[in-house]
């Protein structure tokens, strides 16, 4: 099966609509639901999005743009959950956190905009998983965003999930 990359147009239109579905569902979403962890070793929505915040600055954006002035950089990793420890956003108001994703990722999407042909072979060596490319980033940032709306989709479920009670068997046994 022959498949297509996507082109930094559709990579900016993949990131605009994952800002409109962010935008949709954690506006909506009342602050006991967002702040909540399904265990306790488990990131609330909050964490989620903190996560999101620093992957465009250190991840993604900030990677694309050392790699457009560097040529072959060393990339370092990062640790997660030390910064996810650090942020504390757990303790922040979901509104204050989806306006700082919002105003990153805008700002994500004109970098994408703006990325040229030759832009997209632009390389260097990160910590952990060696070469990558811009190209390879892009489509990284796809996945990466729709891992983390499922897993905020899945906090949101198991939130619902006790006070389903028998609708449960519509989940468990395809009752219909």
């Amino acid at each position: 099966m022959d498949v297509q990359e996507l082109s930094p147009r559709e990579v900016a239109a993949l990131l605009r609509a994952m800002l409109r579905t962010l935008e949709a569902e954690l506006t909506a979403l009342p602050s006991h639901v967002s702040a909540w962890r399904p265990r306790a070793d488990e990131w609330c929505v909050h964490d989620v999005l903190g996560h999101l915040i620093e992957s465009e600055k250190r991840g993604f954006a900030g990677r694309i743009r050392t790699l457009l002035t560097t040529a072959d950089p060393y990339l370092p990793g990062w640790n997660q959950e030390e910064v996810a420890r650090a942020r504390d956003d757990g303790r922040r108001p979901l509104a204050a956190l989806l306006q700082e994703f919002g105003d990153e990722r805008r700002a994500s999407i004109a970098l994408v905009q703006g990325l040229s042909a030759a832009d997209l072979d632009r390389a260097g060596t990160h910590q952990h998983v060696g070469q990558m490319s811009v190209r390879d980033l892009l489509h990284e940032w796809v996945h990466h965003d729709r891992n983390h709306v499922r897993q905020i989709f899945a906090n949101v479920q198991a939130y619902a999930w006790p006070h389903m009670r028998n609708c449960q068997l519509f989940t468990t046994a395809h009752a219909l």
